[in-house]
């Protein structure tokens, strides 16, 4: 057996490294842990992850994130459809600007409105004119800039329990 004297920050360096060694290691589709309560998005960067509200219902997704005054950091809500469709999402008593990430049935994300404006009613459509796929499963609303600024776009995917995991881009353990 052998034993080496390291130091605190020599120690805190090689734990560091090897923790970015198994985040990376995990290659597009690879499984990850996933919890209801939580999203978690994978790009060339890394992972990064909101804590999630679920609005699954008729009612849920008619009340949204209406009348709130903040929404705090890494925190969102997660619009699930039955089945994937055509979606289209306006700020109707939407007090704070958001942005809005369209994903389909793969959890793959494939459309993103920036900074939707509070209270406007114009409709915010889920896919874009040319998109020949425009249905989508499930919807994420989070601080207006903050896809922008944690790097997430179009292509990426995102891990969640309630995807097929059959047919998820990002798997769950």
């Amino acid at each position: 057996m052998i034993f080496w004297r390291m130091s605190p920050s020599r120690s805190l360096n090689i734990a560091i490294f090897l923790g970015f060694a198994l985040l990376s290691a995990g290659g597009a589709g690879a499984a990850t842990t996933c919890a209801m309560d939580r999203a978690v998005f994978f790009g060339k960067d890394g992972a990064v992850s909101f804590d999630v509200e679920i609005a699954d219902d008729d009612a849920e997704r008619a009340q949204g994130l209406m009348f709130r005054k903040k929404l705090p950091a890494h925190h969102g809500m997660l619009f699930i459809y039955d089945t994937p469709r055509e979606v289209a999402f306006w700020m109707r008593n939407t007090l704070i600007p958001l942005d809005l990430i369209f994903l389909d049935e793969h959890g793959v994300v494939r459309h993103i409105h920036q900074n939707a404006r509070p209270l406007d009613e114009t409709p915010i459509p889920g896919a874009v004119a040319q998109d020949p796929d425009p249905e989508r499963l499930m919807v994420l609303e989070i601080s207006g800039g903050d896809a922008e600024r944690l790097g997430i776009q179009p292509g990426q995917s995102m891990a969640h329990p309630r995807l097929d995991q059959t047919k998820a881009a990002r798997p769950c353990n």
